[in-house]
């Protein structure tokens, strides 16, 4: 299998797996920053059993060290978007935003990576604004908090991503999923004491029920996916890889209403939109193959 086919099929793989965790979001009755931290400890110690020696970071440049945990501030932060979307709303809102991750990407991706701006994926990233218009003109006042939540963390998405694709190719993916995920927990660490302090009633302490579901989360939907996200991301582009994440949408509401039922919290006018949306993100195939033809 050559290597291009091999990160296609795990970064789809990892977006099946990402699918679920909106769902698990929701169901888990914590709130968001709480939620994130204990996601992000099980994840980092899960994630102290697979690398395979220390000395790798002794080797590492401290300058790449420190851009690896920066980008991981990016991450915690885009967590905390997204979950307090499926807080502010539900789990369909929070993924249909972030199905625009594909177009801040076509901005971000030339600007930081010093490449070329690609007219055509430009061009699909705005179709996703009418889809965006309409699914906001259809959402109830008390959800609109929430869509913005979603459309941020499709951003810092977005960005992380693309750092990630400047820098990837540089460590191997398990010591930077650690260091990125270890760093998103030291920066959790240091706004707890001061959200606790803030809001006095908030639980912290998972239930039973509350930490079967955040180990699924964390091992399952965060260790395995990202360090296969990050493994796909030395073989293909931000963009397409973004675009391929896209899919989390299509599971991911899927999902929410065979569990959640949020259809019956949702009008046409909201899955009209986000048809919009997908089909602009997954017409980037078919027209990229058509441009590569047309300059070959």
């Amino acid at each position: 299998m050559d290597s291009n086919r091999r990160a296609y099929l795990e970064i789809h793989f990892a977006v099946f797996l990402w699918g679920f965790t909106a769902i698990l979001g929701d169901l888990i009755q914590l709130s968001a920053l709480v939620l994130v931290w204990w996601r992000v400890l099980i994840t980092s110690v899960s994630l102290l059993f697979l690398l395979r020696s220390f000395r790798v970071f002794r080797e590492m440049p401290r300058r790449l060290i420190f851009q690896y945990m920066g980008i991981g501030v990016l991450v915690a932060i885009h967590w905390l978007a997204f979950y307090g979307a499926i807080k502010l709303a539900n789990a369909s809102v929070a993924l249909i935003c972030l199905a625009t991750t594909s177009f801040f990407t076509a901005l971000l991706e030339p600007l930081l990576l010093r490449q070329r701006l690609k007219g055509y994926e430009l061009f699909l990233g705005i179709l996703v604004i009418p889809g965006m218009v309409l699914i906001a003109n259809n959402l109830d006042f008390s959800m609109l908090d929430g869509f913005w939540a979603g459309l941020a963390a499709a951003l810092l998405a977005a960005l992380f991503s693309t750092l990630n694709k400047k820098l990837v190719t540089r460590a191997e993916p398990v010591p930077i999923t650690f260091l990125e995920l270890g760093s998103a927990w030291l920066f959790l660490c240091a706004l707890l004491p001061f959200f606790l302090r803030s809001n006095p009633g908030t639980i912290f302490w998972p239930s039973w029920p509350d930490l079967g579901y955040l180990i699924i989360l964390a091992l399952l939907c965060t260790t395995l996916p990202y360090v296969l996200s990050l493994r796909a991301l030395k073989h293909l582009s931000a963009f397409a890889s973004n675009l391929t994440i896209n899919m989390e949408p299509v599971y991911g509401i899927a999902l929410a209403w065979i569990i959640l039922k949020e259809n019956k919290e949702l009008s046409p006018g909201f899955y009209i939109g986000g048809a919009i949306i997908l089909v602009a993100v997954f017409s980037y195939p078919v027209i990229r193959n058509k441009v590569e033809k047309l300059k070959s």
